[in-house]
């Protein structure tokens, strides 16, 4: 089945639309290869489950880019596009312990699963409100009309973005996202803004924070709050987190509910197995429905960088202390060696411990407010718009380019507008 004795080309237009056969041959062949990338940097590409999971594990393997072996050409070209120059850099993603631990134990206290819980409601309103702009008029692009909005407008509630605000951040959010398909620097541009919005805002809330906690209190509040061992985060520290919390937990977000939106709607058997357990009030299958979504046709394609400190063995592989290495996710989770029938899409698949969210001390920190955005998200349109079907062939579908993140740039699709 995969014995053509040619590499398949990677990072092409036709890989992006359906990169898993290239992946199923660099699992069989080549599982950790030497790979020239879109941007000119060289990084090993790893691609089967188990030697997926020991790589992410292996603190042998920094986030700190300073580890990375760069030649001047490369310079800047790995991470978030922006971040060095707004000085962004010391976020979650791009630091090690001990500075890893001490950030992630402060933040974790502001974003306990019990705060996420509690904003269940609040992200229902968010999905219905939004349902509610397109349902009367029988089409939608869900992409820019539902999967986009959503996470933005409910990390900025989380955060504590004050309501007029948000629609800046809408926009400077989109310029994030289309990774080079808005005017040249402009991402870098917002990202300057939202970091210069993000520290005004810490600014202003550190002055008016009240001595006690109140009930419901947002994340930013929370970080100012947050100590550790009488240790504050700096204002620094605070916005490259509120900015992390915000990339790490929007251009996901909008992923996760674009492709398993698109992989029920092209799956009619599992979909409708899905809309008869809602009807049910069950939601059991919708809980494992999500996990084997982001299993299937995840939001995150390649894990983040890593940059090995010393020389490393990775499936038999050799690895030069300063190599970049870059974990496919997406490969690892359709790996047959660990997945029954790893292309088969089944809601209900009991044994799915995919890396979707990473695995060890990178492990998504948001991963409960992802999971209550996917699950809240898919089950309204379904439910609210049963008849829910695209409106375009798959081919003519086009997927966003960039070399972390795996999302459509558009969703056309129609439906009955619900009767009033």
């Amino acid at each position: 089945m995969h014995d053509q004795p040619t590499t398949p080309e990677l990072f092409t237009w036709e890989f992006a639309a359906d990169p898993y056969p290239a992946y199923a041959w660099l699992r069989e062949h080549e599982p950790v290869r030497r790979t020239r990338l879109p941007s000119g940097v060289e990084a090993w590409l790893v691609t089967r489950y188990a030697d997926a999971k020991q790589t992410l594990a292996d603190n042998r393997l920094s986030k700190n880019p300073a580890h990375h072996d760069e030649p001047a050409h490369a310079k800047g070209k790995t991470g978030i596009p922006g971040e060095r120059q707004a000085e962004l850099m010391t976020h979650l993603l791009n630091i090690d312990p001990p500075d890893h631990t001490r950030l992630r134990r402060l933040v974790s206290k502001a974003f306990t699963p019990r705060r996420v819980a509690e904003f269940a409601p609040r992200v229902q309103e968010l999905t219905d409100g939004l349902i509610d702009r397109f349902a009367d008029s029988g089409s939608a692009d869900l992409i820019h009309e539902f999967a986009f909005p959503l996470p933005i407008y409910a990390i900025c509630d989380l955060l504590g973005v004050p309501r007029e605000d948000q629609d800046d951040f809408r926009d400077w959010a989109g310029m994030m996202i289309r990774h080079g398909g808005g005017p040249r620097g402009g991402v870098a541009r917002s990202v300057k803004k939202m970091r210069g919005y993000l520290a005004e805002l810490i600014h202003r809330k550190r002055e008016a924070l009240p001595a006690e906690p109140v009930p419901g209190e947002d994340l930013i509040s929370g970080l100012i709050r947050a100590s550790d061992h009488g240790e504050h985060l700096t204002e620094n520290e605070a916005a490259a987190m509120a900015f992390i919390l915000l990339f790490a937990g929007f251009e996901t977000t909008v992923n996760l509910i674009g492709n398993g939106t698109y992989a029920l709607l092209t799956h009619p058997g599992q979909r409708e197995r899905l809309q008869r357990a809602l009807a049910a009030g069950e939601r059991g299958l919708l809980e494992t429905g999500v996990e084997e979504l982001l299993r299937y046709d995840g939001p995150v394609e390649l894990a983040t960088w890593r940059f090995a400190t010393e020389p490393v063995t990775i499936g038999g592989q050799r690895i030069a202390a300063g190599d970049p290495v870059l974990v496919v996710l997406a490969a690892a989770d359709r790996d047959p060696e660990r997945f029954a029938d790893p292309d088969v899409l089944d809601l209900g698949r009991r044994d799915n411990q995919h890396l979707g969210y990473g695995h060890g001390i990178h492990y998504c920190l948001g991963a409960p407010l992802a999971r209550l955005e996917g699950q809240t998200a898919l089950a309204t349109l379904l439910t609210r718009l049963p008849d829910l079907r695209l409106a375009a062939e798959p081919a003519e579908l086009r997927w966003r380019g960039g070399l972390i993140m795996r999302g459509l740039r558009t969703l056309p699709v129609e439906f009955t507008p619900p009767r009033k």
